[in-house]
């Protein structure tokens, strides 16, 4: 008598025992308590990012080489922007003290703020709207080295509590004034760098500009010629703009 075959499993029985991959849970409050000698922490990463901010900006403050000042600040004030958003995508971080702890004197901005408006003084102000949400609202003048300053007071204050153990605290306080300051602050300096690229780049001299209608349905050769009528004046000073009236 022949063996009995071991019968075959039906279709269903083999997909019941197919295991499903786990699903990774989003990343919980708790783990902004991580060890601080973790590279992969939340906290490490944003603090690491916030940190390389303010030394970049403080080296180019230093005015030792102008000519690449603007494309270097706009990569780090882009990389910060990385940070904020990463920090508002985040769910509410809550301190561990309701009262936020002395730090004693705030870092003083003063001499940054000075080095970096004498460096861009060509192009220092721009405009600005606030909230982009808000009806009517004229624009106002801002300064790239006004933004600057401001944005590395307020992330110097977190580093602070950082520095001191406080990671829950450094982290409450950099998500906060991201809603609050350094986030539009250094959004509207993003815009004018990268603006200031782009003029350099394409030989667009900032005053030249108002007759080029982006919107006419223009011919090559046409379009050729408006951007000569653009490009008619040399670029001039280290920055490659000449000076705003």
């Amino acid at each position: 008598m022949s063996e009995k075959q071991p019968e075959k499993s039906t279709q269903s029985e083999q997909e019941a025992v197919i295991v499903p991959e786990p699903i990774a849970a989003p990343e919980p409050t708790v783990l902004l308590h991580a060890d601080a000698g973790d590279p992969d922490s939340f906290a490490v990463q944003i603090s690491d990012q916030i940190e390389s901010f303010i030394v970049a900006v403080t080296e180019v403050a230093k005015g030792d080489e102008p000519d690449s000042a603007i494309p270097f600040l706009l990569l780090e004030v882009s990389q910060l922007c990385l940070a904020g958003g990463r920090l508002g995508a985040h769910e509410d971080i809550v301190p561990e003290e309701r009262y936020e702890p002395d730090l004693g004197p705030e870092r003083d901005v003063d001499d940054l703020r000075e080095r970096l408006a004498a460096m861009l003084e060509p192009i220092d102000v721009y405009s600005e709207v606030f909230d982009p949400y808000e009806p009517r609202k004229a624009p106002v003048a801002c300064r790239i080295s006004d933004d600057l300053a401001d944005v590395i007071a307020d992330l110097s204050h977190g580093l602070a509590h950082y520095r001191a153990g406080r990671t829950v605290e450094a982290l409450w306080w950099w998500q906060f004034s991201y809603f609050s300051n350094w986030g539009s602050t250094a959004s509207g300096a993003l815009r004018a760098l990268q603006s200031l690229v782009a003029h350099i780049r394409l030989n667009q001299p900032l005053e030249d500009l108002n007759g080029l209608d982006t919107d006419e349905d223009l011919a090559e050769d046409a379009l050729a010629e408006a951007a000569g009528k653009v490009m008619a004046e040399e670029i001039a000073g280290p920055l490659g703009l000449r000076s705003v009236q």
